[in-house]
């Protein structure tokens, strides 16, 4: 049912599962989430626990095997393929690990893409992507390829493109993971101030504790529930020190399953 309370993203029981040979391998079951519009909620939790096949789901990317998922009051798992597709580009900006540039295409090509896939004209595209990267702080590296930037610039213009069309929510799965510590802090401080500017609502799936502190929630996924921490500074404390060190022991259940399956979406889950 319906809250009275203002929901940006609400699932209703919702379940995923894959076929791995002859077992069914349940993800989750019967989850029920909701985020209030402007939150910043970071899901951690152990790896293969479900937290990227959560965020697929939430973005459209992934369909449900039983659930409801809705973007305020309307509900995205009853759309179809195309409907769905024009609702991605519009309502949701996608970060991930892995930038995913087009390596033959600029900065300013790679940021104006969701807006050309929409159908708007060059001319009009061109100067909505050249303000988000002047934002990231790479107005003076518009021209340049993927090839040519950092690390840290190729995720900044990811954010830029995330960004370009105003989305209502933003996802993004592990978007400091495959940066040094510092290149990290100042994407993450980047983020902080994408929030500010924008109060976009936002979900991070992350293992970075001090990542996962600077949002306002932090729901942790473990055996197909969410649990939510009481205190950003309390609960995932005792992770601290294995996380940094990049060991995520204090993220490891011990009764951790196994098997392994692959998704939709190429992805393997434990």
């Amino acid at each position: 049912m319906p809250t009275d309370t203002p929901v940006a993203i609400r699932t209703a029981n919702l379940t995923k599962s894959y076929t791995s040979g002859d077992t069914q391998l349940v993800i989750f079951e019967n989850l029920n989430l909701e985020i209030p519009p402007a939150e910043r909620l970071a899901l951690v939790g152990e790896s293969g626990a479900g937290k990227s096949t959560l965020l697929h789901l939430l973005g459209g990317l992934d369909r449900p095997n039983e659930g409801r998922i809705f973007f305020g009051d309307r509900e995205i798992t009853g759309l179809g393929q195309t409907e769905l597709a024009n609702f991605r580009n519009r309502q949701i900006g996608f970060v991930w690990q892995t930038h995913h540039l087009l390596p033959e295409f600029s900065a300013l090509k790679n940021v104006m893409m969701p807006l050309l896939v929409r159908g708007v004209r060059r001319a009009e595209a061109e100067p909505i992507a050249m303000k988000r990267l002047e934002e990231m702080g790479l107005g003076a590296r518009w021209t340049h390829r993927s090839g040519e930037l950092s690390g840290g610039e190729q995720q900044r213009v990811a954010i830029a493109r995330a960004l370009v069309t105003d989305p209502q929510v933003l996802l993004a799965d592990e978007p400091t993971g495959n940066l040094d510590h510092k290149t990290g802090e100042k994407i993450a401080d980047l983020f902080d101030e994408v929030h500010r500017q924008n109060r976009i609502t936002s979900v991070f799936v992350t293992h970075s504790v001090a990542f996962a502190r600077r949002c306002d929630r932090i729901l942790r996924l473990e055996a197909g529930r969410l649990v939510e921490d009481i205190s950003r500074f309390g609960a995932i404390q005792s992770d601290n020190q294995d996380m940094t060190q990049g060991h995520l022991a204090g993220l490891q259940g011990e009764d951790a399953p196994q098997k392994t399956a692959r998704g939709e979406d190429g992805t393997n889950y434990v």
